[in-house]
Order: C-alpha cells, then sequence, then structure tokens
C-alpha cells in the first residue's frame, strides 16, 4: 500500500522514519472519523421537517377517512382471530399437555414454537409484500391460518400438533410483515398510533374474552379431549376474513410520508425488485430500529413464554382449574384494554411534539416488570398471584403495541414487509425461540417461578433500556427519510423535465461503511449513455468500493443507485448483472484450471437455450481479442498476465452488457498489453458501451475518458472533462501515476 500523501513532499518521496508513518496514519484516521461525524451532523433537519411531526394535530376519525375503513376493519378481523388463536393455546396447554403425555418443556418448546415458526414465514411474507399486491399475500395467509387451525383441533397425536403448529406459526408471519405494511400506507402518520392501539385493543378485548369462552367450550365439552372444540370453532370465521381480505385496495407506497415531507405523493410505476440481503444491510444501519429490536428481543423471553410458564405455575403450585385459569386471563386481558385507549392517543400527540420522547416513556413503560415480577411470583395464594402480574402484564403489552408505529416511521418505504421481517427474526427467533428453550429447560430443571426469575426480570431491564437509548437516534435515522424522499422528488422533477436525457447510471448522497469505519460520504455522479467515466483518487479513497455499490456487492447506508431512471438500490447483485450493469474487478478473473474456450463457455452459461445468440456474442469477443481465438485450446493458467486480462475482460463481454465496471484495468501489465487494451476500450467506446473505469494511471485515464470523477477520502473533489482534471496540479499530482490504487 502507498503512503499517505503529504503535500509537503513529492509524491514519490518516502517517508523518513517508523513514527512519521504511524502519525500520518493517525492523522488520517481522525481526518475520517471528523468527516464521519461532520457527515452524521449534516443529515439532521428541524423537528418540524420531519415526517409526522408538527403541523395540525389529525383526529383517528378522519386518519380513518384517508384510507377508508374497510381495511382497517378487515386487518383488525385478523389480527383479533390471531389473538384468539394465541390465547387459546395458552390456557389449553395443561390440557393438552396431559392428552399428549408430554413434559412441561415439550409443551412450553410446542407453544412458543409458534414464534419460531414465525421467523420461517416472516421473509418470504416480507418479501412478497414489498413486492407484489399485499391483499393478495394477506388473504392467502389467512387462507392458510385458518386452515392450520383447524388441523391443530384434528391433530391425533403430538407430532400432527406440532406441524399443525408450524403451518399457523407461518401463516401468523403475514400480521407482522404485510398487515403492518399495508396500514402504514393506507392511513396517515398522525394516527398510527391510536390505529396500533385501536388494533391491538381489538385483539385484546378477543384475548381478555378467549380464555373465558375456551375454557368454556372446553369445559361444556367435557372429556379428555374436550380442548380440540375451541381450535374447530376458530378455523371457520377466520377463512371468511381471509377471503375477503382479497378485496382490499392497494395504497401507493411511502404516500403518507412524501404528503408530508414533500406536500405530493411520487408514482413509481415500474418499481424494482428488492433484495433480502440488500434490504437487511439498509435496516440494519437504522439505529432506531436496530436498537429497538433488540430490545423486544431480549423482553420475548419473559413475554412469550410468560403466559404458558404462569398457567402451568398456577395449575401446579396454586391447583387452579381451566375455569378459574380461564377467569384470571380474561381479567389480565382486560386490565391491559383498560390502559390501550390512552395510549394511542398519548403517543401520536407526544410523537407529533417530539419523536425521541415519545419512544423515552415506552421504554420506561418497560422497567417497572423489574420490580413486579419477583413480587408477583413470590404471592402466597393464585389470586393474588394474578392481581400483582396485571400492572407489569399492562405496561410490557402496551409498550409492544407501540413497537409498529416506531418502526413505520424510520423504516425506507420502499422496505416496511422485509423491515417487520427483520424484526421478527430478532424478536421471535431470538426471543420466543430463546426464551421457550431455556424457560422449558429450567422449569423441567427447577421450576417456572426459577425460570421466569432467571429470564424475565434482567430481560425487562436490558429491554427497558435499550429502548430509552434508542431515542437518541431517531432524529438522525428521520432526518435521513427526509433526505431520501426530498431527492426522490429532486429526480422525479428532472426526470420530468428532462425524459430525453435520463442518466442511464446515476449515484447520489452515497455514504458506505466497512463495519463502523465510513468509507463513502455524499458521493454523486452521472454516467451519460455511450459515456466513458474515469474514477481517479489517491489510494484508499474508495474508487473500487462505489464499483461495489453500483453493482450491488455492497448496500449504501444513505443514498440511491439509479439504472435508467430507475431505483436499484436494493436490487441484487445478480439482477443487477441481468438489466445489464457487470463488473471486471481487478487482479486475477478466470478460471486458471480451464481452456480459454471453457471459461467463454462459463461465460456464456445463461445463454445456454440461446444458441445461435451465443454463438454470435462467441463471434464478437474472438474478434475482439485475436490472441484469445488462436488459443481456444489453452488452459488459462498457462497465459501471460496481460492475455489473462483479456480473457477476463472478454468474459465479461459475453453478457453483453449495459454499463461496464473496469476495476484497475492496467494494474500489473507491462506499457505493451497496456496499449492493446486501450484499442480495445476505443473500438467498445465506439460501439456506444457505458463504461466507468477505476485507473491508477491518470495518463491512461485521459486517454480513454470523457470526464472524470476525482475521489479523495470517500468524498469527490472534483467532477468535470478529464481533461481539466490534468489542469488541476493540486488534484493531478495525488494520483501516484504508475502505482497501485485505492
Amino acid at each position: 500500500m502507498s503512503a499517505p500523501y503529504d503535500s509537503a513532499r513529492s509524491p514519490g518521496e518516502p517517508q523518513t522514519s517508523a513514527a512519521g508513518l504511524a502519525a500520518g496514519l493517525i492523522d488520517a484516521e481522525t481526518q475520517r472519523r471528523e468527516q464521519q461525524a461532520e457527515a452524521q451532523k449534516e443529515v439532521l433537519f428541524a423537528d418540524e421537517l420531519l415526517p409526522g411531526v408538527g403541523g395540525e394535530h389529525l383526529t383517528l376519525r378522519d386518519g380513518l377517512a384517508a384510507g377508508g375503513s374497510v381495511t382497517f376493519l378487515t386487518l383488525a378481523a385478523l389480527a383479533t382471530l390471531d389473538e384468539l388463536e394465541s390465547a387459546t393455546l395458552g390456557i389449553l396447554a395443561p390440557d393438552i399437555r396431559d392428552s399428549f403425555g408430554l413434559s412441561d418443556a415439550a409443551i412450553v418448546f410446542i407453544s412458543a414454537a409458534a414464534g419460531a415458526f414465525l421467523v420461517l414465514g416472516a421473509l418470504p411474507m416480507g418479501w412478497l409484500a414489498d413486492r407484489y399486491r399485499r391483499s393478495r399475500v394477506i388473504g392467502a395467509a389467512g387462507v392458510m391460518f385458518s386452515a392450520m387451525v383447524l388441523a391443530s383441533g384434528l391433530a391425533a397425536n403430538a407430532f400432527l400438533f406440532f406441524l399443525a403448529r408450524f403451518g399457523v406459526g407461518v401463516a401468523k408471519a403475514s400480521n407482522n410483515t404485510a398487515n403492518g405494511s399495508l396500514l402504514a400506507d393506507a392511513y396517515p402518520i398522525g394516527v398510527r398510533g391510536r390505529i396500533s392501539a385501536v388494533t391491538f385493543s381489538s385483539a385484546r378485548t378477543a384475548g381478555a374474552l378467549s380464555p373465558l369462552i375456551v375454557a368454556g367450550i372446553a369445559t361444556w365439552a367435557g372429556g379428555a379431549n374436550g380442548w380440540r372444540w375451541p381450535f374447530l370453532v376458530l378455523g371457520l370465521p377466520t377463512l371468511v376474513v381471509a377471503l375477503w381480505a382479497f378485496r382490499l385496495p392497494e395504497p401507493q407506497r411511502g404516500r403518507h410520508e412524501m404528503k408530508s415531507v414533500l406536500g405530493d405523493v411520487i408514482e413509481d410505476a415500474r418499481p424494482m425488485p428488492i433484495s433480502v440481503e440488500a434490504a437487511f444491510a439498509r435496516l440494519m444501519r437504522i439505529r432506531t430500529m436496530k436498537t429497538a429490536i433488540l430490545a423486544f428481543s431480549a423482553l420475548g423471553f419473559s413475554l412469550f413464554t410468560g403466559s404458558v410458564l404462569s398457567n402451568l405455575w398456577a395449575d401446579d403450585h396454586y391447583g387452579m382449574s381451566t375455569f378459574e385459569r380461564g377467569v384470571w386471563g380474561s381479567v389480565t386481558g382486560v386490565a391491559v384494554l383498560a390502559l390501550l385507549p390512552f395510549v394511542g392517543p398519548w403517543y401520536d400527540r407526544v410523537y407529533h411534539r417530539d419523536p425521541a420522547r415519545a419512544l423515552v416513556m415506552l421504554g420506561y413503560l418497560l422497567l417497572p416488570s423489574v420490580v413486579l415480577l419477583p413480587l408477583q411470583w413470590f404471592m402466597p395464594t393464585g389470586w393474588a398471584f394474578m392481581l400483582v402480574g396485571i400492572p407489569g402484564g399492562m405496561l410490557s403489552s402496551v409498550a409492544f403495541a407501540m413497537t409498529a408505529p416506531i418502526m413505520q416511521s424510520v423504516i425506507p418505504y420502499r422496505l416496511r414487509g422485509l423491515g417487520a421481517a427483520l424484526g421478527s427474526l430478532y424478536i421471535f427467533f431470538v426471543g420466543a425461540t430463546g426464551g421457550a428453550i431455556l424457560s422449558g429447560l429450567i422449569s423441567n430443571a427447577y421450576d417456572p417461578r426459577v425460570a421466569v426469575l432467571v429470564l424475565g426480570v434482567p430481560a425487562s431491564a436490558v429491554g427497558g433500556l435499550l429502548m430509552v437509548r434508542s431515542a437518541s437516534f431517531i432524529r438522525n435515522d428521520l432526518s435521513l427519510v427526509v433526505q431520501e424522499l426530498r431527492e426522490e422528488l429532486d429526480e422525479a422533477e428532472r426526470q420530468k423535465e428532462d425524459p430525453e436525457n435520463i442518466p442511464v447510471l446515476q449515484v447520489n448522497n452515497i455514504d458506505f461503511s466497512y463495519g463502523h469505519v465510513q468509507v463513502l460520504f455524499d458521493v454523486a455522479f452521472d454516467v451519460r449513455r455511450g459515456e466513458t467515466l474515469a474514477l481517479l483518487g489517491t489510494n484508499g479513497a474508495g474508487k473500487s468500493t462505489i464499483l461495489k455499490v453500483v453493482c450491488g456487492l455492497g448496500t449504501p447506508s444513505r443514498g440511491v443507485v439509479r439504472l435508467g431512471g430507475r431505483t436499484i438500490t436494493y436490487v441484487a447483485p445478480e439482477q443487477r448483472g441481468r438489466y445489464g450493469i457487470h463488473l471486471l474487478p481487478g487482479g486475477k478473473g478466470v478460471f486458471p484450471d480451464m481452456t480459454v474456450r471453457e471459461n467463454l463457455e462459463m461465460a456464456a452459461f445463461r445463454m445456454r437455450r440461446d444458441v445461435g445468440r451465443r454463438d454470435q456474442q462467441f463471434a464478437y469477443v474472438l474478434d475482439l481479442f485475436p490472441d484469445l481465438a488462436g488459443r481456444q485450446s489453452q488452459v488459462a493458467g498457462s497465459l501471460s498476465g496481460g492475455q489473462q486480462q483479456m480473457l477476463a475482460l472478454a468474459m465479461v463481454l459475453m453478457h453483453e452488457p449495459e454499463v461496464l465496471l473496469i476495476d484497475e484495468l492496467s494494474l500489473g501489465l507491462a506499457p505493451v498489453v497496456v496499449q492493446e487494451l486501450l484499442v480495445i476500450l476505443e473500438r467498445l467506446k465506439a460501439d456506444g458501451l457505458t463504461m466507468i473505469v477505476v485507473e491508477q494511471s491518470l495518463n491512461i485515464a485521459l486517454a480513454i475518458a470523457d470526464r472524470a470523477v476525482f475521489l479523495e477520502k470517500g468524498q469527490v473533489r472534483f467532477t468535470g472533462p478529464a481533461r481539466e482534471l490534468a489542469e488541476r496540479d493540486d488534484l493531478a499530482r495525488a494520483v501516484f501515476l504508475g502505482r497501485e490504487g485505492g
């Protein structure tokens, strides 16, 4: 690696000492950290510019009128039926355990396993919700849920019951992904807290009545199989609502954020497919979301297994009957309902004034359980046990109900389905499944009380403190949402004013980090069709990194990449290849143990069913590289370095690229080979191919480029005609002619 550039020395002068080198590295790292801190400050907007903050207060009636009440009522009904089913399993856990002859650990695991199975459904449901009409996803998931609930009641043994729970868990994933995404786009930001509270209230109303109803049905049915009837009764109404869900309208994605920030709605008639990997990479850089889901992952250790453990303890320790446990569950549910009508409006009012304060208050709701849990589990009677458990359950449930509005506010609108899926992966897999396994093991070894105290108390403390911590990030994350929407509006207006001159490739406002080290800062440039752009700069300036971002091998923490005016920021690398973006990486790019012909055939693999097109492309590249034409049977590893580079370029050209990205074409090659490659690039230019070339030599870049972009320490210092760069001595000297670029 070349030494850091020092303006006080000529580029070729070496460092005089190890101490000088260390000082240079320390200075470079200090400057980079200052850049990163400054970049973070630049994305902060005034509170009144943030989506959903400030402005006129919106009533719930007006909010529902904006999106229509049918969508809300349908989704609330599905959430209600989901809660009915969940409460059914919790109340009947001891009866199912006895019917199948299971241990406490086994029934706890099966009862909470729906959380793990929900994780399996979260990814496909979230992916589908971000790509297709959400009403169809919701309807199909509801039909599957209905079928699996019926199967739970008909299960002949524990294994079949377990399989039915698997189906229930997968189908439930729609409630956290597609349903939440649809609600966020159907109703304004100012009523999301109340929408969530009312939806949760309707579910909890069912949950409050469910223990009583379920216990009554099971008691009425009587016998060892009385527990089956509640499942059979629940399946049919779910099917009816699910079929109706297919008819729900599909709102424009992100329309309320656009109205709040831009005053207008930008329509994207041809959205590009979302990559799960790219979406998750972007989402995990949203610090509010990351901290909040970690908080509820911790809470999941007690939140999802608490009901089952409580019922087991009430049965074994206090001798409470199924009906008594049902009454207890109903009273707890009613208590939660008493608080929810106040929390939704409270959240909307506080968020309207100060989003950070809303998060802090939610964190404080979780902390009282640290004290209340030990008190509850040492009560002398079953009814005292029930009463002391009510406050902690109320506060935790209310805080959990408000997670959806928080996530919806900071997640990019294109990624809401996968954002909910990511939250589910952490909350239900880490919290529910991890909590179920650990709770079951501890409960079997000791008793349910020990399991709750060992897991629940520290989980509540960690969850509450993390939630409070997340409040310090929300303004920055909301500012990123504002900046992205403003950039999208500017681009839409530019395309509308000049539709004939849309750049073939565009990067704008790109930030990128390797771990915690940010290496690109607000990088932006356009490339016109048929143009050759040279990326130049000092070693480590980020030239190769921006190529990775363009071709999809890296996901930016901020900014957008467009191809032909269409956003491809979250499109997978292989999909970008189908759209015409191809990268020739620096270094060796051939299969050394295969012949030249075999390398080209591998490159043409996707054309294997179109023989005519494949042969035509073979003829084209062999005409470009006559030296390779006579070496088709030669092993690639025996070629010279220059010939291998030609073969690597030929392999990329087999894909018929629309945009060719070349990283260090001349690195380590003899001048005569470089000259041959330049001739080839000139022919490609004449054929109209768009190219971006990262080059270590300024002279070579000037020979082939129409325009140049100069990067220094991850920032664009110059954009313009390549010849103008040569006239800028302060920049031209910084390009290490003939040395390895960065």
